[in-house]
């Protein structure tokens, strides 16, 4: 998780989103930078960096790279 994300322009600096998978080729969790912090992002509703990248990918400012 991150602590401490600056918004921009109303909502958070996310990229180079990239989905991670477990063994069952799940997708699980979202590798990416946010406010210029890697981070992973777990692939939970609850989760607020999760809602805000679906958000922004829902308004075509961001794309999460399939997995490997």
């Amino acid at each position: 998780m991150v602590s401490g994300c600056r918004i921009v322009g109303g909502k958070m600096k996310i990229e180079n989103a990239k989905y991670n998978k477990n063994e069952q080729n799940e997708n699980v969790s979202i590798n990416c930078v946010i406010d210029n912090k890697k981070t992973s992002v777990p692939v939970d509703p609850d989760n607020r960096h999760y809602a805000e990248i679906l958000k922004q990918v829902k308004e075509g400012t961001l794309t999460i790279k399939d997995a490997d």
